[in-house]
């Protein structure tokens, strides 16, 4: 241990060897997965709550996944709550460090045949803290990530994309950003630049009455075709959350052409994807 080192950060680094090595002993595995082919759609809501984070999604061709992190001692943790933060379950051990040795077993890419996929980093403790930690660890991810310096935006194979306690200032004012910003609703007519804001996300239930059973109502229907519509014109995607997991929600979220389809139940909405297309 170095001088000055804390004994959580020498925890957290032995944490993101040990997963390197796991990824790096597997490549079978983690070079195809469980499926034929990726499923751009599919989205790993608190990804983090899975046996196996960010593995368990990538091994069914999930081409999103979300982290909830904390600030706390110098450290960025992931978990839903404060309780349930571990030392060793950083951004880099769970994410960042098995992303880049993925992409290492496939020429750059997570996906052999998609070019980006996206990890959507919830900031749950302050925003601008949180932001200047992340910022300094992101940039010993540059070969990995995509991202805008001086004006150009140049995509990577892993887009972040900041929800959450989102400190639009601070990443705006970034002459060198890694990050893009996750917007709302009420972001839809923003002119702010799509790798800026590549995403549009917001709570089902706020704008939206039907359960996800049965018919859609159809006034329904027309207004997220509409939403959908408006952000893709603008060149962002499109994401809704605490969505009903049913397969009736899931189709017409498809039919609508909604980019990021938001589950906790991974078979199921792989299965529900391959069985559409």
């Amino acid at each position: 241990m170095q001088l000055g080192t804390s004994p959580l950060r020498c925890l957290a680094n032995v944490a993101s060897l040990l997963v390197i090595a796991a990824v790096l002993a597997q490549p079978c595995q983690l070079a195809y997965g469980q499926v034929g082919s990726p499923l751009p759609r599919a989205h790993a809501h608190n990804d983090y709550e899975h046996p196996r984070p960010l593995m368990d999604a990538l091994d069914r061709g999930f081409c999103g996944v979300e982290a909830d992190i904390y600030l706390i001692d110098g450290q960025l943790l992931v978990g839903h709550d404060r309780e349930d933060l571990r030392p060793e379950r950083t951004l880099q051990s769970l994410y960042l460090d098995p992303l880049r040795a993925r992409a290492a077993l496939h020429g750059g890419r997570i996906h052999p045949d998609v070019p980006t996929i996206m990890l959507l980093i919830d900031f749950k403790s302050d925003g601008e803290s949180t932001y200047r930690a992340l910022r300094l660890v992101l940039d010993e991810y540059a070969e990995l990530l995509g991202g805008t310096s001086d004006g150009e935006f140049k995509p990577g194979a892993v887009q972040i994309v900041i929800s959450g306690n989102r400190p639009f200032q601070a990443i705006t004012d970034d002459s060198t950003r890694r990050v893009g910003i996750d917007g709302r609703l009420s972001d839809l007519d923003s002119t702010m630049p799509a790798d800026l804001m590549p995403l549009i996300s917001d709570r089902w239930g706020t704008h939206f009455r039907w359960n996800g059973v049965g018919d859609m109502p159809a006034d329904e229907r027309t207004k997220l075709h509409d939403i959908v519509r408006r952000a893709h014109a603008a060149g962002r995607r499109v994401r809704f959350w605490a969505t009903p997991e049913t397969p009736d929600m899931w189709g017409e979220l498809v039919e609508a052409g909604v980019d990021h389809v938001n589950t906790d139940q991974l078979d199921q909405l792989k299965d529900f994807l391959l069985t559409r297309d």
